[in-house]
């Protein structure tokens, strides 16, 4: 079992920061927002699917070059081949990023150790979360998720897509006020 690709960015200077890396696109998620710009990752099975053995020869050659791998998604830690393929990326000498949604926190605890940099969109207030993911108590597992990356010493950030109903009856400054509260800064994504 190998992880299921279904996507690469080459290269990138946004992704990771103050690192050159490519941008590996998991398939799967287990929420449905609206605004997702990655939509056709969402399924576990997608139209495209990329083998992971090719990807990581191409990472193999790019040593020295690139300084990480990202693994994006879809939600990658809904993967269960995704650790090993953070190790191979170590194996690589390169670093590793990770971004997540917070949906499978139990994964995002094994995978801490493994990884250089994390940033977790957060959708809403965590009492807001199912308006935007469409499942119940996304909130309570998203909080789960937060405080585990709060409480790991890997460097990270979290940010949040400005869906219009965050920016209604302040939404927006309620989860500002909130990162401000933990010592950080959200960072504000553009809904494309």
């Amino acid at each position: 079992m190998f992880l299921q690709v279904g996507g690469i960015t080459r290269c990138t200077t946004i992704d990771f920061p103050d690192q050159l890396a490519a941008v590996v696109y998991c398939q799967g998620c287990p929420w449905r927002c609206s605004y997702c710009h990655n939509a056709d990752l969402i399924p576990s099975q997608g139209r495209q699917s990329l083998d992971w053995r090719l990807i990581r020869v191409f990472l193999a050659q790019r040593r020295g070059r690139l300084d990480g791998v990202v693994f994006s998604g879809g939600e990658p830690t809904a993967q269960p081949m995704l650790h090993a393929a953070m190790e191979e990326v170590k194996e690589l000498g390169m670093k590793v990023g990770l971004h997540t949604n917070g949906a499978y926190p139990a994964h995002l605890k094994k995978l801490l150790p493994l990884c250089d940099w994390v940033g977790l969109d957060i959708k809403a207030p965590f009492e807001d979360y199912e308006r935007i993911t469409g499942v119940p108590a996304s909130g309570l597992i998203a909080r789960e998720s937060v405080q585990l990356l709060r409480l790991s010493s890997v460097p990270h950030q979290f940010r949040t897509t400005l869906d219009p109903w965050l920016l209604q009856e302040g939404r927006l400054e309620k989860l500002q006020s909130m990162v401000r509260g933990w010592g950080g800064e959200l960072v504000l994504q553009p809904l494309r």
